[in-house]
């Protein structure tokens, strides 16, 4: 793939999938700013682990909720980079700010999700496309089911949100298509040091134990670097087809359905029983 010397934003890239990301395009020869909100420390880490891969970079602070911080971030990225070529939108704001369930969440939890997410999204688009060059890359860090379902009643906020940002990104591959900059979404499904972290542990090992025993068809959970290979393999040249898409990257998992018992669809005992 030929993506070598060129230059990334990404947000929330400090750490977890972000940070993933951040080191996949830097072991593919990428320059990449790093966004960060409070954690500099952990930001200053994953930009030497980018200068340890033979890039370089540099770390930005700003809150993705606040507009003047977005435009802030890439009069940055133009003054160091000059140009931009790919824009990842990952940052998300953390759960207790949103976390709420639909009959009693407030407006200020709904706003900042929204905010985090559909209108930072409009923002950061709208700011990447005045210095994006020719053939650039827009990519969106999603969660699609959260959009599809409406079980997981705290999360109402930000899978409205998210859903939100997947429209946009259709409306946005439209918009700059001329310029053959594509804009996807990646929808990832549950990964390891991510916002499973966040969660109580009897939560994480029910999560992991559900995945791992087959609602999972890979049989395990996803990783940071997963997602950035994904993340990789659409700034490729080769790529520059897909555009308006929401890609699941989840090891299969959206392919189980809900409504039928595992054992009549598939188990990780099963398919190890007939590989052997």
């Amino acid at each position: 793939m030929t993506i070598r010397g060129k230059y990334a934003l990404i947000t929330g890239g400090s750490r977890g999938i972000g940070r993933g990301i951040a080191l996949k395009l830097a072991e593919s020869g990428l320059n990449v700013a790093i966004n960060y909100y409070r954690n500099e420390a952990a930001a200053k880490d994953t930009l030497a682990k980018v200068r340890a891969l033979g890039s370089n970079g540099f770390i930005v602070q700003a809150d993705v909720c606040h507009p003047e911080e977005i435009s802030r971030m890439f009069r940055q990225v133009k003054d160091e980079f000059g140009a931009l070529d790919i824009f990842v939108s990952n940052a998300r704001t953390e759960a207790p700010t949103f976390y709420q369930p639909t009959m009693e969440i407030t407006l200020d939890k709904w706003d900042t999700a929204v905010d985090s997410q559909a209108k930072a999204f409009l923002v950061g688009v709208r700011e990447a496309s005045g210095i994006m060059r020719e053939g650039g890359r827009v990519i969106a860090i999603t969660y699609a089911p959260g959009g599809r379902f409406g079980s997981w009643q705290p999360w109402v906020a930000m899978g409205a949100a998210k859903s939100a940002l997947e429209v946009l990104c259709r409306y946005f591959a439209v918009a700059l298509a001329s310029r053959g900059i594509t804009v996807n979404a990646l929808s990832p499904g549950w990964i390891e040091d991510s916002v499973l972290n966040s969660l109580p542990e009897p939560v994480q090992k029910t999560i992991h134990e559900w995945h791992e025993g087959g609602w999972t068809p890979m049989g395990r959970l996803g990783t940071p670097a997963d997602i950035g290979n994904a993340v990789t393999l659409l700034c490729s040249e080769e790529a520059g087809w897909i555009t308006g898409q929401t890609i699941a990257v989840d090891g299969g998992a959206s392919l189980m359905d809900g409504a039928l018992p595992l054992e009549i669809q598939q188990s990780t005992p099963q398919r190890a029983k007939t590989a052997a």
